[in-house]
């Protein structure tokens, strides 16, 4: 049986990961502290199962660890627009919290058992964008805006306190997650929020930017496939299977809104330009993969069911 802690445990990557280990029998002590984007529902489910442990904190003020195997950071400021407006959050929680976790992994004495390993969440978007072909995780890093800059500087940090204290790490890149209990500043949910009010969808750069999509149950199930192989020290990427322009997603989420009953046109606004906008993200997994792990989820089928949770769970 694994003992891990997982920070964020009420995003949603955080929730699924949660789920998932709790599925498997571990003990989880999960660390969030409940902001606006948090699953708050996910909290009576998880408190149902005897191996669940909550902390309400913020990595940032995290003053101890339990002696655990592993350490995954979910937590994260994570919504790049909001980044543009004012990045102080994001330098707060994800580089200093990323410190705070690593300085409490170091301080801990290994005369009782191992100091866990540290299994942060990046992001793709730390290698900026791609016109043609797929960053491989010995890519330079090239952010492009205040959000992935945040997230570059953590992994930095933890390779230096890897060398420096001999800290075990693993590091995931994963491209655009997805999945139900997303919160609305996301583009499928902020979508159908706005569709609800009769409100057009604002799609930056008229729409063209991709992004690979990867659903967030197939990013939890990547965590575990690491973990089971035991192996540390590395840094992966997590490739979605889907890669398409947002003005094709959007497409998709009105078709599911209206049941194919309203023109696509009518509902989007393409004036909106943003600053430091990237036009394609992609990765390479093979070295993910080449542990047996591959996504399963089919975006065409996921989208229906998101769209439709959406549509009956209104969220501010």
């Amino acid at each position: 049986m694994k003992l891990v802690v997982i920070t964020g445990c009420l995003g949603l990557i955080g929730h699924h990961i949660t789920r998932k280990c709790l599925k498997n029998g571990w003990k989880v002590l999960g660390i969030d502290k409940v902001t606006y984007a948090a699953n708050k529902w996910a909290l009576d489910e998880f408190k149902a199962d005897s191996n669940f442990t909550f902390i309400k904190e913020d990595i940032c003020n995290l003053k101890v660890l339990p002696d655990c195997d592993y350490v995954i950071n979910t937590a994260a400021e994570s919504h790049v627009g909001n980044s543009i407006i004012d990045s102080q959050d994001f330098i707060d929680s994800n580089i200093s919290g990323v410190k705070n976790i690593l300085d409490l992994i170091r301080q801990k004495p290994t005369n009782v058992c191992s100091r866990p390993v540290l299994m942060h969440f990046s992001t793709d978007e730390v290698y900026g964008d791609i016109s043609k072909g797929s960053h491989t995780e010995e890519s330079l890093l090239k952010p492009s805006n205040p959000y992935s800059a945040s997230k570059a500087a953590a992994d930095m940090l933890i390779l230096a306190w890897a060398r420096t204290y001999n800290l075990e790490y693993i590091i995931l890149r994963p491209t655009n997650n997805y999945g139900v209990g997303q919160y609305s500043e996301k583009l499928i949910p902020l979508s159908v929020k706005l569709l609800q009010q009769n409100k057009k969808i604002r799609l930056h750069d008229e729409g063209k930017p991709k992004r690979t999509w990867l659903h967030s149950d197939d990013t939890a199930e990547a965590v575990l496939t690491i973990i089971n192989s035991n192996i540390k020290n590395q840094i992966f990427n997590i490739c979605g299977n889907y890669e398409e322009e947002n003005r094709e997603i959007v497409k998709k989420i009105i078709h599911c809104y209206f049941n194919d009953l309203e023109k696509y046109e009518n509902h989007i606004d393409l004036s909106h330009k943003r600053p430091g906008q990237d036009i394609r993200y992609s990765v390479n997994d093979n070295k993910l993969k080449d542990l047996g792990w591959q996504p399963v989820k089919v975006f065409d089928k996921e989208i229906s069911k998101i769209v439709l949770k959406c549509k009956e769970n209104f969220r501010w």
